[in-house]
């Protein structure tokens, strides 16, 4: 299709082309084929932003390996862990989906976008291993990790994954591991999901258009639109608008100066993987191993080796290491993003996270001004016998942190995804960090049932739903139902070759 496919005045605005709107985009097709779709992508190709498989870790988030999910023990020795298994049932829903994608023959090749992989939590020292010990202890309770695996042997744990073991001394140490984790490539998932999108009547997306202007007129919204090739600007107006614009969604809504949006800020973090492509350490590995969170460092920032399945070449990932940028996004973002983004209604939120951040500042410092060989001192914690010449630096994308005041507080959101949604419920946007693109499915089953109630409210929409995701409407949570869980995540698993 042309780089300039408009739908004329649409009923549905999508502003990005990532995981978020890719999915938002085919559930509202699916549950009513007449809606009217446009979808404006600032890049020329899909899906090149976060969701891109090189700028994210690829994890099915699941809250099987993430010890920032269960951060801490209580007073009596316990780990909770019930956000571990909140994520996980999210996760769930967006397996049930891409699965009925797959079934229904939207999208094609499983194998694509999504394989299995095994997931383990390592640690070392005493008080971290009775950490991990604890954490187990609890999620072992619960039938969502009733397979999971806990060892302080290193014999087992260099079975598990041999890189870890290969040169360490002899210090305490402890992993789990679940085989039932997935690596996940978001950016080809959100093209195969849109490529669908695009064939069905009604539906266009505008490449290379830049959104520069949101506007409310009366009961519609004016969205304006800039083709970056010619300079032209395209003006449409629609009911309803999704920004999923991941780093770029600050500043739209701040064009679109709903109420709602004040007092927001965004911080732009650059991130960098070290990579290594030498077929015998990568033929070693096949695991995400996440470990203990680095002083000072954001939740995306915690580090891990990772196997990664990109465009059907397995490769090894190890970081994320931080980077000073200014810029909201990777490709298309400018310098001038984070300046631009202070108003008078976020600059005392932002001086009062500054103040009170000074080691995520200093940390970010460090992280600039790291060298390889510092860089290669951190993947030894992980994998003691790596060698400079098996691994180079590759940038990833831009992940801004958002800064939201409530009830008179400053905070980042360093984990957990924000979804803005003025009063009329005619704008929604995306804002957050980890788990993300994981429970996409579930975050975009939160806006239909906010945003387009009346689509779930007749018995057709419900079917259509109940389709596309079996429990949405379940009166027993998975989580609760351990019978209803088995049968849909084998369902779920066979369907996305996972099993």
């Amino acid at each position: 299709m042309s780089d300039r496919e408009y739908i004329v005045n649409p009923d549905v605005v999508l502003i990005g082309s990532g995981v978020m709107s890719a999915n938002l985009g085919v559930m509202l097709k699916l549950l009513e084929p007449r809606l009217s779709i446009q979808l404006y992508e600032v890049t020329e190709d899909l899906a090149q932003e976060s969701s891109d498989g090189w700028n994210n870790a690829g994890t099915g988030h699941a809250g099987i390996c993430e010890l920032s999910y269960t951060p801490k023990r209580e007073a009596d020795g316990s780990v909770n862990v019930a956000k571990a298994i909140e994520i996980y049932e999210q996760f769930e829903h967006s397996k049930q989906f891409w699965s009925y994608a797959v079934s229904s023959g939207l999208i094609d090749q499983p194998k694509e976008f999504i394989n299995p992989i095994p997931h383990l939590s390592f640690v070392h020292g005493e008080t971290q291993v009775d950490f991990l010990r604890a954490r187990y202890t609890g999620m072992k309770l619960h039938h969502f990790f009733r397979e999971m695996e806990f060892s302080t042997e290193r014999d087992t744990i260099s079975r598990w994954a041999p890189l870890l073991l290969e040169g360490r001394s002899n210090v305490p140490i402890a992993a789990t591991k679940m085989n039932s984790g997935t690596d996940v490539n978001f950016g080809a998932l959100s093209r195969k999901l849109l490529k669908w999108f695009e064939q069905q009547e009604g539906c266009g997306i505008a490449r290379g258009h830049r959104v520069v202007g949101l506007r409310k007129v009366d009961s519609t919204w004016e969205v304006k639109a800039r083709h970056l090739a010619s300079g032209d600007v395209h003006t449409n107006r629609t009911k309803f608008v999704f920004v999923g614009a991941g780093g770029g969604s600050l500043p739209l809504l701040q064009t679109a100066g709903i109420p709602e949006a004040r007092g927001l800020g965004g911080f732009p973090i650059g991130g960098q993987w070290l990579m290594c492509d030498n077929p015998e350490i990568v033929g070693m590995h096949q695991a995400k191993v996440y470990g203990q969170a680095l002083d000072a460092a954001p939740t995306m920032a915690v580090p891990h080796l990772d196997t990664r399945i990109l465009d059907g070449k397995k490769t090894l990932l190890f970081g994320p290491f931080a980077a000073w940028t200014t810029k909201f996004l990777h490709q298309k973002g400018r310098f001038t993003d984070l300046p631009f983004s202070v108003r008078p209604d976020n600059l005392l939120t932002l001086m009062k996270i500054g103040f009170s951040n000074l080691d995520l500042i200093r940390y970010l410092i460090q992280q600039g001004r790291q060298s390889m060989a510092d860089r290669l001192e951190v993947l030894h914690v992980f994998y003691p016998a790596a060698k400079i010449s098996d691994w180079k630096l590759i940038d990833a994308g831009i992940r801004v942190q958002a800064i939201k005041k409530t009830d008179g507080q400053s905070g980042i959101v360093h984990y957990g995804t924000e979804i803005i949604t003025n009063a009329d419920r005619s704008i929604s946007a995306l804002l957050g960090a980890s788990p993300g693109a994981s429970v996409s499915v579930n975050i975009m089953l939160e806006v239909i049932k906010k945003c387009f109630p009346e689509l779930l409210a007749n018995p057709l929409g419900r079917t259509r739903m109940k389709a596309m995701i079996p429990t949405y409407d379940e009166d027993i949570k998975l989580s609760v139902n351990s019978e209803r869980f088995y049968a849909v995540h084998q369902q779920a698993n066979e369907i996305l070759q996972l099993t």
